[in-house]
């Protein structure tokens, strides 16, 4: 069996219990060399067989799930934050099903809902926002026409962008260019949740002068809208006169 593991955000202890078990047990372990806490690899077995996946390609990577199945052993393959974002997962299942090898997928701890943490953020606060955009700039990897930055800021909805604090000049222009304001309240989020984390809260004016100053160049995710902001209204869920199911609001 081959499992797809999230591994959290960044913190060793914010992998799931489930993930953590698996760990322990796996006899292969694949990680993500280059995102993934490589603190995580305390848990293995002293015997277990460790991958790097930065250093490998697609085929080497299956080719070692490919052998670990034919010698009945069990593989860990540990993917940053939660493998469903831009976790290059689709790829990797699709031909272990054509190879007929048996696989499943546990969720991690992304590193947007461990950037909200750090800021002690919501993203979807009543009568500001109640969209959540997941994206990333066009870079060597393009994007669809329709998912461009600018197209996607004029619902100015709550937005985290991945992969792309080394454009945070033409980031910021075209937010601003789709309909963000100037003033738009934003934060960088190097690392989020690491022992090495850095935060900073701005305005989509002094967005990349404020990664410059933090020195930003890569693993940040950029959060962008007026959920960081002050204003907000008061959730109706927990408001006196609203009644619900499991309680009947007062007159």
């Amino acid at each position: 069996m081959v499992y797809f593991v999230g591994a959290g955000s960044g913190a060793k202890d914010l992998i799931t219990l489930r993930g953590y078990n698996l760990l322990k047990e796996a006899d292969v372990i694949i990680y993500a060399g280059s995102l993934v806490n490589k603190e995580l690899l305390d848990f293995a077995k002293s015997d277990a067989e460790i991958y790097n996946s930065a250093e490998m390609t697609l085929e080497e990577v299956i080719k070692v799930m490919e052998e670990s199945h034919k010698n009945n052993k069990m593989v860990v393959r540990l993917h940053t934050g939660d493998m469903s974002i831009y976790g290059a997962v689709r790829e990797q299942s699709d031909i272990l099903r054509q190879k007929n090898i048996p696989f499943e997928s546990v969720p991690g701890v992304s590193s947007f809902l461990g950037a909200a943490a750090s800021l002690n953020a919501e993203y979807t606060l009543p009568n500001v926002s109640q969209t959540v955009i997941l994206t990333r700039m066009a870079g060597r990897t393009k994007v669809p026409e329709k998912e461009e930055i600018r197209l996607l800021a004029s619902h100015n909805a709550s937005m985290v962008i991945f992969l792309s604090s080394s454009m945070l000049e033409k980031l910021s222009s075209e937010l601003i260019l789709g309909g963000y304001k100037e003033d738009t309240p934003c934060a960088i989020v190097y690392k989020a949740t690491w022992i090495d984390e850095k935060k900073q809260v701005t305005t989509l004016k002094d967005l990349a002068r404020t990664g410059k100053e933090m020195g930003i160049t890569k693993t940040a995710l950029i959060l962008v809208g007026d959920f960081l902001g002050t204003e907000y209204e008061r959730s109706k869920l927990y408001d006196p006169a609203f009644s619900h199911e499991f309680r009947k609001g007062e007159c």
